[in-house]
Protein backbone atom coordinates (compact mmCIF):
# COMPACT_ATOMS: atom_id res chain seq x y z
CA UNK A 1 0.00 0.00 0.00
CA UNK A 2 1.09 3.43 -1.15
CA UNK A 3 1.67 5.89 1.95
CA UNK A 4 -0.78 8.66 2.25
CA UNK A 5 -0.49 11.82 -0.15
CA UNK A 6 -0.95 14.23 3.15
CA UNK A 7 -0.33 13.50 6.58
CA UNK A 8 -2.48 12.72 9.33
CA UNK A 9 -1.56 15.71 11.17
CA UNK A 10 -2.53 18.36 8.40
CA UNK A 11 -5.09 16.23 6.75
CA UNK A 12 -7.83 16.16 10.12
CA UNK A 13 -7.52 20.45 9.75
CA UNK A 14 -10.95 21.55 8.94
CA UNK A 15 -11.29 24.43 6.86
CA UNK A 16 -11.17 27.82 8.75
CA UNK A 17 -15.01 27.81 8.82
CA UNK A 18 -15.64 31.76 8.81
CA UNK A 19 -13.31 32.17 5.89
CA UNK A 20 -14.67 29.54 3.47
CA UNK A 21 -17.91 31.29 4.52
CA UNK A 22 -16.63 34.97 3.43
CA UNK A 23 -14.79 33.35 0.39
CA UNK A 24 -18.05 32.07 -0.90
CA UNK A 25 -19.66 34.95 -0.59
CA UNK A 26 -17.25 36.89 -2.59
CA UNK A 27 -16.95 34.30 -5.29
CA UNK A 28 -20.49 34.87 -5.53
CA UNK A 29 -20.41 38.56 -5.71
CA UNK A 30 -17.88 38.42 -8.42
CA UNK A 31 -20.20 36.40 -10.71
CA UNK A 32 -22.89 38.93 -10.25
CA UNK A 33 -24.76 38.01 -7.24
CA UNK A 34 -25.83 40.65 -4.59
CA UNK A 35 -24.88 38.89 -1.54
CA UNK A 36 -24.22 40.69 1.60
CA UNK A 37 -21.68 38.76 3.71
CA UNK A 38 -22.30 38.62 7.64
CA UNK A 39 -19.28 36.18 7.80
CA UNK A 40 -15.78 37.81 8.28
CA UNK A 41 -14.98 39.98 11.69
CA UNK A 42 -13.30 41.97 9.31
CA UNK A 43 -13.95 45.71 9.81
CA UNK A 44 -15.32 48.30 6.61
CA UNK A 45 -13.63 51.03 7.87
CA UNK A 46 -10.03 51.76 6.14
CA UNK A 47 -6.94 51.95 8.05
CA UNK A 48 -6.53 55.22 9.79
CA UNK A 49 -4.22 57.73 7.57
CA UNK A 50 -1.50 58.22 9.63
CA UNK A 51 -0.89 54.41 9.86
CA UNK A 52 -0.38 54.19 6.03
CA UNK A 53 1.49 56.81 5.65
CA UNK A 54 3.94 55.30 8.22
CA UNK A 55 3.96 52.31 6.26
CA UNK A 56 4.62 54.39 3.10
CA UNK A 57 7.63 56.09 4.89
CA UNK A 58 8.59 52.66 5.87
CA UNK A 59 8.79 51.23 2.71
CA UNK A 60 11.20 54.07 1.01
CA UNK A 61 13.43 53.07 4.12
CA UNK A 62 16.12 50.68 2.92
CA UNK A 63 16.36 49.71 6.62
CA UNK A 64 13.28 48.04 5.92
CA UNK A 65 14.41 45.59 3.50
CA UNK A 66 16.77 43.80 5.08
CA UNK A 67 15.73 40.66 7.43
CA UNK A 68 15.32 41.77 11.21
CA UNK A 69 15.02 40.05 14.62
CA UNK A 70 12.53 37.42 14.45
CA UNK A 71 11.01 38.34 17.71
CA UNK A 72 9.94 42.10 16.00
CA UNK A 73 11.76 45.53 16.12
CA UNK A 74 12.64 46.67 19.37
CA UNK A 75 11.20 49.40 18.73
CA UNK A 76 7.66 47.46 18.25
CA UNK A 77 8.07 45.10 21.50
CA UNK A 78 8.84 48.36 23.69
CA UNK A 79 5.58 50.01 22.16
CA UNK A 80 3.57 47.29 22.75
CA UNK A 81 5.05 46.41 26.21
CA UNK A 82 3.71 50.34 27.13
CA UNK A 83 0.39 49.55 25.24
CA UNK A 84 -0.15 46.68 27.76
CA UNK A 85 0.87 48.54 30.52
CA UNK A 86 -1.82 51.24 29.21
CA UNK A 87 -4.40 49.19 28.17
CA UNK A 88 -4.45 46.26 30.73
CA UNK A 89 -2.13 47.29 33.79
CA UNK A 90 -0.01 44.65 33.13
CA UNK A 91 3.73 45.01 33.67
CA UNK A 92 5.92 43.37 30.88
CA UNK A 93 9.44 43.53 29.15
CA UNK A 94 10.03 44.02 25.84
CA UNK A 95 11.79 41.09 26.17
CA UNK A 96 8.37 39.07 26.94
CA UNK A 97 6.82 40.11 23.50
CA UNK A 98 7.34 38.14 20.22
CA UNK A 99 5.83 39.67 17.50
CA UNK A 100 3.90 37.68 14.97
CA UNK A 101 2.45 37.14 11.71
CA UNK A 102 -1.10 38.42 12.52
CA UNK A 103 -3.06 36.49 16.04
CA UNK A 104 -3.19 33.33 14.51
CA UNK A 105 0.51 32.61 14.15
CA UNK A 106 0.27 33.94 17.89
CA UNK A 107 -2.42 31.36 18.71
CA UNK A 108 -0.69 28.40 17.19
CA UNK A 109 2.55 29.04 18.59
CA UNK A 110 1.29 29.52 22.11
CA UNK A 111 -0.12 26.00 22.27
CA UNK A 112 2.99 24.44 20.20
CA UNK A 113 4.85 25.69 22.93
CA UNK A 114 2.59 24.95 25.89
CA UNK A 115 1.31 21.58 24.98
CA UNK A 116 3.26 18.28 24.79
CA UNK A 117 0.95 15.10 23.11
CA UNK A 118 -2.62 14.71 25.11
CA UNK A 119 -2.10 17.33 26.77
CA UNK A 120 -6.09 19.04 27.32
CA UNK A 121 -7.03 22.66 27.17
CA UNK A 122 -10.20 23.61 28.48
CA UNK A 123 -11.99 25.35 25.66
CA UNK A 124 -15.28 27.96 26.49
CA UNK A 125 -17.53 27.02 23.74
CA UNK A 126 -18.62 28.40 21.61
CA UNK A 127 -15.45 29.28 20.55
CA UNK A 128 -13.68 30.66 17.86
CA UNK A 129 -13.36 28.00 15.14
CA UNK A 130 -9.07 28.45 14.72
CA UNK A 131 -8.61 27.37 18.31
CA UNK A 132 -9.42 23.57 18.70
CA UNK A 133 -7.28 23.30 15.17
CA UNK A 134 -4.26 25.06 16.55
CA UNK A 135 -5.05 23.21 19.18
CA UNK A 136 -5.03 19.64 17.48
CA UNK A 137 -2.09 20.78 15.48
CA UNK A 138 0.62 21.02 18.75
CA UNK A 139 -0.76 17.85 19.76
CA UNK A 140 -2.92 18.97 22.22
CA UNK A 141 -6.89 17.95 23.19
CA UNK A 142 -9.51 20.65 23.18
CA UNK A 143 -12.25 19.95 25.81
CA UNK A 144 -15.54 21.49 25.09
CA UNK A 145 -16.73 23.52 27.89
CA UNK A 146 -20.65 24.74 26.49
CA UNK A 147 -22.34 27.90 28.36
CA UNK A 148 -25.37 28.59 26.19
CA UNK A 149 -27.24 31.98 26.26
CA UNK A 150 -28.85 31.30 29.56
CA UNK A 151 -26.06 31.67 31.06
CA UNK A 152 -24.96 34.87 28.69
CA UNK A 153 -22.54 32.37 27.00
CA UNK A 154 -20.28 32.75 29.94
CA UNK A 155 -18.81 29.79 31.38
CA UNK A 156 -18.72 29.52 35.30
CA UNK A 157 -15.78 27.87 37.87
CA UNK A 158 -18.12 24.88 38.56
CA UNK A 159 -18.44 23.56 34.92
CA UNK A 160 -14.39 23.81 34.54
CA UNK A 161 -13.80 22.03 37.52
CA UNK A 162 -16.42 19.24 36.26
CA UNK A 163 -14.24 19.21 33.11
CA UNK A 164 -10.63 18.98 34.84
CA UNK A 165 -8.93 15.82 34.42
CA UNK A 166 -5.30 15.07 35.73
CA UNK A 167 -4.28 15.59 31.91
CA UNK A 168 -5.72 19.06 31.76
CA UNK A 169 -2.41 21.51 31.63
CA UNK A 170 -4.27 25.16 30.02
CA UNK A 171 -7.53 27.18 30.33
CA UNK A 172 -8.00 29.21 26.82
CA UNK A 173 -9.72 32.33 28.33
CA UNK A 174 -11.46 34.95 25.59
CA UNK A 175 -12.69 37.66 26.10
CA UNK A 176 -14.59 39.97 24.83
CA UNK A 177 -15.14 36.95 22.85
CA UNK A 178 -15.79 35.71 19.09
CA UNK A 179 -18.25 34.36 18.09
CA UNK A 180 -20.68 35.48 20.91
CA UNK A 181 -19.41 38.75 21.57
CA UNK A 182 -19.94 38.02 25.28
CA UNK A 183 -17.62 40.00 28.06
CA UNK A 184 -16.91 38.22 31.31
CA UNK A 185 -17.22 40.82 34.58
CA UNK A 186 -13.79 41.86 36.73
CA UNK A 187 -15.22 39.26 39.21
CA UNK A 188 -16.14 36.70 37.11
CA UNK A 189 -12.57 37.31 35.35
CA UNK A 190 -10.97 37.25 38.63
CA UNK A 191 -12.55 34.23 40.19
CA UNK A 192 -11.50 31.93 37.15
CA UNK A 193 -8.31 33.20 37.10
CA UNK A 194 -7.97 32.62 40.84
CA UNK A 195 -9.35 29.11 40.17
CA UNK A 196 -6.82 28.35 37.30
CA UNK A 197 -4.02 29.58 39.46
CA UNK A 198 -4.89 27.31 42.05
CA UNK A 199 -5.19 24.36 39.83
CA UNK A 200 -1.70 25.21 38.47
CA UNK A 201 -2.81 25.83 35.03
CA UNK A 202 -1.53 27.64 32.39
CA UNK A 203 -4.13 30.62 30.95
CA UNK A 204 -3.93 31.34 27.45
CA UNK A 205 -5.89 35.05 27.31
CA UNK A 206 -6.83 36.27 23.72
CA UNK A 207 -7.09 39.96 24.60
CA UNK A 208 -7.97 40.73 20.36
CA UNK A 209 -11.28 42.77 21.24
CA UNK A 210 -9.66 44.56 24.00
CA UNK A 211 -11.42 48.00 22.93
CA UNK A 212 -14.65 47.12 21.52
CA UNK A 213 -16.54 46.94 24.66
CA UNK A 214 -20.07 48.93 25.21
CA UNK A 215 -22.75 50.35 27.45
CA UNK A 216 -20.06 50.96 30.01
CA UNK A 217 -19.21 47.17 30.27
CA UNK A 218 -15.38 47.32 31.31
CA UNK A 219 -12.60 45.00 29.55
CA UNK A 220 -10.39 42.60 32.01
CA UNK A 221 -7.40 41.20 31.76
CA UNK A 222 -7.10 37.97 33.03
CA UNK A 223 -3.06 38.49 33.93
CA UNK A 224 -4.07 41.36 36.00
CA UNK A 225 -7.55 40.15 37.89
CA UNK A 226 -5.78 37.10 38.53
CA UNK A 227 -2.46 38.04 39.88
CA UNK A 228 -2.33 34.40 41.37
CA UNK A 229 -0.91 33.07 38.17
CA UNK A 230 2.33 34.70 38.16
CA UNK A 231 4.37 34.17 34.92
CA UNK A 232 1.65 31.36 33.73
CA UNK A 233 -0.59 33.14 31.86
CA UNK A 234 -0.10 33.95 27.84
CA UNK A 235 -1.34 36.96 26.21
CA UNK A 236 -2.72 37.00 22.59
CA UNK A 237 -3.29 40.23 20.90
CA UNK A 238 -2.76 42.13 17.76
CA UNK A 239 -3.78 45.24 15.59
CA UNK A 240 -5.91 43.66 13.68
CA UNK A 241 -9.90 44.66 14.76
CA UNK A 242 -8.75 47.34 17.03
CA UNK A 243 -7.19 49.36 13.72
CA UNK A 244 -9.20 48.04 10.94
CA UNK A 245 -5.81 46.07 10.01
CA UNK A 246 -6.47 42.85 9.27
CA UNK A 247 -4.33 42.27 5.97
CA UNK A 248 -1.69 44.19 7.76
CA UNK A 249 -0.72 40.60 9.75
CA UNK A 250 0.94 41.66 12.77
CA UNK A 251 -0.07 40.24 16.27
CA UNK A 252 1.70 39.58 19.06
CA UNK A 253 2.46 37.01 21.91
CA UNK A 254 3.18 38.08 25.64
CA UNK A 255 4.63 35.56 27.72
CA UNK A 256 7.48 34.40 30.56
CA UNK A 257 10.78 34.69 29.28
CA UNK A 258 11.63 31.28 28.48
CA UNK A 259 7.87 30.46 27.02
CA UNK A 260 8.67 33.77 24.58
CA UNK A 261 11.81 32.43 23.84
CA UNK A 262 11.04 28.95 22.79
CA UNK A 263 8.21 30.59 20.27
CA UNK A 264 10.80 32.73 19.32
CA UNK A 265 12.55 29.74 18.34
CA UNK A 266 9.62 27.86 16.36
CA UNK A 267 9.05 31.14 14.45
CA UNK A 268 13.05 31.76 13.67
CA UNK A 269 12.17 28.41 11.36
CA UNK A 270 8.82 28.79 10.68
CA UNK A 271 8.95 32.66 9.35
CA UNK A 272 11.90 35.00 10.77
CA UNK A 273 10.49 38.31 11.25
CA UNK A 274 6.92 39.83 10.40
CA UNK A 275 7.27 42.40 7.19
CA UNK A 276 9.12 45.15 8.28
CA UNK A 277 6.61 47.76 6.39
CA UNK A 278 3.50 46.39 8.74
CA UNK A 279 6.06 46.21 11.67
CA UNK A 280 6.33 50.14 11.45
CA UNK A 281 2.52 50.59 10.40
CA UNK A 282 1.77 48.52 13.91
CA UNK A 283 4.06 50.81 16.02
CA UNK A 284 2.19 53.74 14.63
CA UNK A 285 -1.05 51.99 15.65
CA UNK A 286 0.11 50.73 19.12
CA UNK A 287 1.90 53.64 20.27
CA UNK A 288 -0.55 56.62 18.77
CA UNK A 289 -3.91 57.96 20.06
CA UNK A 290 -7.28 55.90 20.50
CA UNK A 291 -9.54 58.46 18.73
CA UNK A 292 -9.60 56.37 15.87
CA UNK A 293 -10.47 53.49 17.30
CA UNK A 294 -13.61 55.43 19.55
CA UNK A 295 -15.04 56.40 16.32
CA UNK A 296 -15.49 53.12 15.17
CA UNK A 297 -16.31 51.34 18.22
CA UNK A 298 -19.54 54.41 18.18
CA UNK A 299 -20.53 53.02 14.83
CA UNK A 300 -19.98 49.01 15.71
CA UNK A 301 -22.74 50.02 19.00
CA UNK A 302 -24.67 52.03 16.44
CA UNK A 303 -24.49 48.53 14.23
CA UNK A 304 -25.07 46.19 16.99
CA UNK A 305 -28.58 47.55 18.46
CA UNK A 306 -29.60 47.16 14.64
CA UNK A 307 -28.87 43.95 13.46
CA UNK A 308 -30.11 42.42 17.28
CA UNK A 309 -33.07 44.13 17.13
CA UNK A 310 -34.00 42.93 13.31
CA UNK A 311 -32.73 38.89 14.29
CA UNK A 312 -35.07 39.32 17.27
CA UNK A 313 -38.06 40.22 15.26
CA UNK A 314 -37.93 37.13 13.64
CA UNK A 315 -39.85 34.15 15.40
CA UNK A 316 -37.90 31.87 15.90
CA UNK A 317 -34.77 33.80 16.41
CA UNK A 318 -33.12 34.79 19.95
CA UNK A 319 -30.35 36.96 20.37
CA UNK A 320 -28.73 38.23 23.52
CA UNK A 321 -27.27 41.57 23.12
CA UNK A 322 -23.97 41.24 22.56
CA UNK A 323 -21.52 43.43 24.82
CA UNK A 324 -18.11 42.99 23.35
CA UNK A 325 -16.43 42.48 19.90
CA UNK A 326 -18.67 42.84 16.74
CA UNK A 327 -20.55 39.46 16.47
CA UNK A 328 -24.31 38.89 17.11
CA UNK A 329 -24.43 35.15 17.86
CA UNK A 330 -28.01 34.57 17.38
CA UNK A 331 -30.02 30.82 18.65
CA UNK A 332 -31.96 29.52 16.24
CA UNK A 333 -33.06 26.35 17.53
CA UNK A 334 -36.74 26.98 18.06
CA UNK A 335 -36.65 27.84 14.39
CA UNK A 336 -35.15 24.40 13.72
CA UNK A 337 -38.66 22.66 15.52
CA UNK A 338 -40.54 24.01 12.33
CA UNK A 339 -40.72 23.84 8.50
CA UNK A 340 -38.21 26.75 7.19
CA UNK A 341 -39.46 28.23 3.59
CA UNK A 342 -40.87 24.63 3.22
CA UNK A 343 -38.10 22.67 4.39
CA UNK A 344 -37.51 20.17 7.48
CA UNK A 345 -34.20 21.45 8.81
CA UNK A 346 -32.25 19.96 11.27
CA UNK A 347 -28.91 21.85 12.20
CA UNK A 348 -27.73 25.50 11.76
CA UNK A 349 -25.91 24.10 8.62
CA UNK A 350 -28.56 23.62 6.95
CA UNK A 351 -30.16 26.82 7.91
CA UNK A 352 -27.17 28.67 6.73
CA UNK A 353 -26.81 27.16 2.78
CA UNK A 354 -30.70 27.63 2.99
CA UNK A 355 -29.90 31.69 3.74
CA UNK A 356 -27.50 31.82 1.52
CA UNK A 357 -29.15 29.78 -1.48
CA UNK A 358 -33.06 31.74 -1.00
CA UNK A 359 -31.63 35.27 0.16
CA UNK A 360 -28.22 35.89 -1.08
CA UNK A 361 -26.77 36.66 2.57
CA UNK A 362 -23.77 34.80 3.91
CA UNK A 363 -23.95 34.01 7.69
CA UNK A 364 -21.92 31.01 9.43
CA UNK A 365 -23.79 28.42 11.32
CA UNK A 366 -23.25 27.16 14.86
CA UNK A 367 -21.29 24.04 14.00
CA UNK A 368 -18.48 26.09 12.91
CA UNK A 369 -18.28 27.34 16.71
CA UNK A 370 -19.29 24.23 18.63
CA UNK A 371 -22.61 22.59 19.14
CA UNK A 372 -25.83 23.21 16.09
CA UNK A 373 -28.63 25.83 16.36
CA UNK A 374 -26.84 29.09 16.35
CA UNK A 375 -25.73 31.45 13.57
CA UNK A 376 -23.10 34.04 14.01
CA UNK A 377 -23.15 37.13 11.81
CA UNK A 378 -20.86 40.17 12.00
CA UNK A 379 -22.24 43.54 12.18
CA UNK A 380 -18.43 45.13 11.11
CA UNK A 381 -19.86 46.02 7.62
CA UNK A 382 -21.83 49.32 6.64
CA UNK A 383 -25.24 50.31 7.88
CA UNK A 384 -26.91 50.03 4.16
CA UNK A 385 -25.68 46.29 3.61
CA UNK A 386 -26.49 45.47 7.46
CA UNK A 387 -30.28 46.54 7.44
CA UNK A 388 -30.78 45.23 3.97
CA UNK A 389 -29.44 41.64 4.53
CA UNK A 390 -30.95 41.02 7.97
CA UNK A 391 -34.13 42.38 6.11
CA UNK A 392 -34.25 39.59 3.12
CA UNK A 393 -33.61 37.10 6.57
CA UNK A 394 -36.58 38.72 7.81
CA UNK A 395 -38.63 38.50 4.69
CA UNK A 396 -37.32 34.46 3.71
CA UNK A 397 -37.99 33.44 7.16
CA UNK A 398 -41.57 34.94 7.47
CA UNK A 399 -42.49 32.97 4.42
Amino acid sequence: MSPARISARVGSIAESATLAVDARAKALKARGRPVIGFGAGEPDFPTPDYIVEAAVEAARDPRNHRYSPASGLPELKAAIAEKTQRDSGYTVEPGQVLVTNGGKQAVYEAFATLLDPGDEVLMPTPYWTTYPEAIRLAGGVPVEVFAGPDQGYLVTEDQLEAALTERTKVLLFVSPSNPTGAVYSPEQTARIGAWAAAKGLWVVTDEIYEHLTYDGVPFTSIATAAPDLGDRVVVLNGVAKTYAMTGWRVGWMIGAPDVVEAATNLQSHATSNVANVSQRAALAAVAGPLDAVHRMRESFDRRRGMIVAGLNAIDGVECPMPTGAFYAYADVRPLLRHPVHGRHLSTSAELAALILEEAEVAVVPGEAFGPSGFLRLSYALGEADLLEGVGRIQRLLAG
